[in-house]
């Protein structure tokens, strides 16, 4: 059965990192009480201040999620850096520590002794295997992977992916629960190294990385190839869809173009070890761009963020005409 609103009433973010933090406000954005826990009660701190700041920039902007107030937002936030007290009456869980798989399994097991069979316990790792991190779990039922794209509260795709033993409720509540918040959830039906995202992304920067490192093109150019080509379609529409449109529907396209993409797919060559000589060049050729400093990579980071929100804002608008 699914649920909503009124059967999530309270969220707990475990880690206050970026991701967390960006999780904090999509749950708030919808009206979600949060509890944003952390080890220590310093980093929380520094976190609540960071959220606040960013909801009140947002808002003067005119770009802050949902129908209350950047003020009534973050008063739906409190901070813990005990466990236990932060767990307390949750009904949904979302883990956002460091993509190490023994620190993920010990807040797990952490996790399970604390709540009951109702909680949901959902991992935000990007390329970490559901049984890597909940078998053996007495709530592996209630376990699931909520990978989101960073940073999630601009770029909307969360895939859900369950562990063998996750109750098939399990994701109907979280997929429900992640439209609410605005989010665009995916349904895995079985896990699979890498999931979705990253698979396609991984062959992307392969065939990227190969390019430059056999003097086909220089690392500019191949960004551009993406930014200024295959990314304009693909903001709106996908590689499936593209295939459909490219020709007179799927089937046409397989009989005109499948044996052009067997041969040049054929063509691609071993995983790059992404080091030596190939390194060196692609590093020094976006370095020279954007110097590897906090002060020139977090300009383009944000320049990145208002991008993707000028985005997301005009493919709303666009769906909504």
């Amino acid at each position: 059965m699914e649920r909503g609103k009124q059967n999530i009433k309270q969220v707990v973010i475990v880690g206050s990192g970026l991701i967390g933090r960006s999780w904090t406000m999509a749950f708030t954005s919808a009206g979600y009480k949060v509890k944003l826990y952390d080890i220590l009660s310093q980093q929380i701190q520094v976190a609540m201040e960071a959220v606040s700041k960013q909801m009140k920039d947002m808002e003067e902007m005119g770009v802050l999620r949902g129908s209350l107030s950047s003020e009534e937002q973050f008063s739906l936030i409190s901070g813990c850096s005990d466990l236990r007290e932060a767990v307390e009456g949750a009904s949904f869980i979302q883990e956002c520590v460091p993509e190490n798989v023994e620190l993920k399994k010990k807040i797990f097991k952490e996790l399970d002794d604390l709540v009951g069979v109702d909680t949901i316990l959902s991992s935000s790792t990007s390329c970490i295997l559901p049984s890597k991190i909940f078998t053996g779990l007495k709530n592996v039922k209630r376990c699931i992977v909520s990978h989101p794209v960073n940073p999630p509260y601009f770029v909307p795709l969360v895939e859900l992916v369950p562990h063998e033993e996750t109750d098939p409720s399990t994701v109907d509540i979280t997929y429900t629960l992640m439209k609410e918040i605005g989010q665009t959830p995916v349904k895995l039906n079985k896990e699979i190294d890498g999931f979705v995202l990253n698979r396609i992304q991984y062959a992307i920067i392969c065939e990227a990385w190969r390019l430059v490192a056999d003097g086909v093109v220089s690392p500019r150019d191949v960004d551009l190839v993406m930014s200024e080509g295959l990314g304009m379609r693909y903001a709106f529409i996908g590689p499936l869809e593209t295939m459909h449109l490219n020709a007179d529907g799927m089937k046409d396209y397989c009989e005109k173009y499948s044996e052009s993409v067997r041969r040049v797919a054929s063509s691609f060559g071993p995983v790059p070890e992404f080091s030596g000589e190939a390194a060196d060049k692609i590093n020094e050729a976006l370095s020279k761009e954007i110097p590897s400093d906090p002060n020139h990579l977090g300009a383009r980071r944000e320049w990145r963020d208002s991008c993707i929100l000028q985005l997301a804002r005009m493919k709303k608008n666009i769906k909504s005409e």
